[in-house]
């Protein structure tokens, strides 16, 4: 799972609601030219209904042809009206730039470790509908160095995640982690980790 391009490595655990047989929570991972999309998506309720329109905005993402994390989300909204409607959050690394760039619409939760810090970043989210209210967007550009370490959950998994969950150097086992540690064990929940290595190659 190591992009070719910007070299991210990423990983992502996740959980379906007691009850349930389909996740409404989805992820997207992606590479650009030069950049690599994270995105993390969790569609309104639960269930196949939830699924569907969440699977949905993943093949939105999945075809388009921008990086531009804005014209991405409205090209989601455009594309989910009349569904349900989903929230999301998603995160551009930029290799060359040694970038990232973010916004989210709802409550997926976003922060960004440092690796030679203890200083933390977390996203701002502005309340909404991917597909029926779409905000203003926010979008912040962050500098990324080697190991900086992004962790995307959505409102499945509790928020304050203990540094002791990010320990390691897999990040496959962090998101297992996070979620045996984290899920609220009654909604839809879903781990996504992403460690930037560096800049294209």
């Amino acid at each position: 799972m190591v992009s070719a391009v910007t070299d991210v490595e990423w990983a992502a655990a996740r959980a379906v609601a007691h009850g349930h047989h389909d996740s409404g929570d989805e992820y997207c991972v992606r590479p650009f030219e030069h950049r690599m999309l994270i995105a993390v998506i969790d569609g309104l309720g639960h269930g196949t209904a939830a699924a569907d329109v969440a699977r949905q905005g993943v093949r939105l993402l999945e075809q388009a042809r921008t990086s531009d994390v804005v014209q991405l989300v409205h090209e989601c909204h455009d594309g989910l009206r009349g569904s349900r409607g989903l929230v999301m959050s998603l995160a551009m690394f930029d290799g060359p730039a040694s970038t990232m760039t973010w916004v989210g619409v709802g409550n997926v939760s976003g922060t960004l470790w440092r690796a030679h810090s203890p200083d933390r970043q977390t996203l701002l989210l502005r309340r909404g509908l991917v597909g029926d209210a779409l905000p203003r967007l926010e979008v912040s550009v962050v500098p990324v160095s080697e190991g900086d370490t992004l962790v995307f959950t959505t409102d499945g998994v509790v928020e304050n995640i203990d540094d002791r969950m990010m320990q390691g150097s897999s990040v496959q086992i962090i998101a297992d982690r996070i979620l045996a540690h984290g899920n609220k064990g009654h909604d839809d929940a879903l781990a996504l980790v992403a460690r930037y290595k560096g800049g294209a190659r």
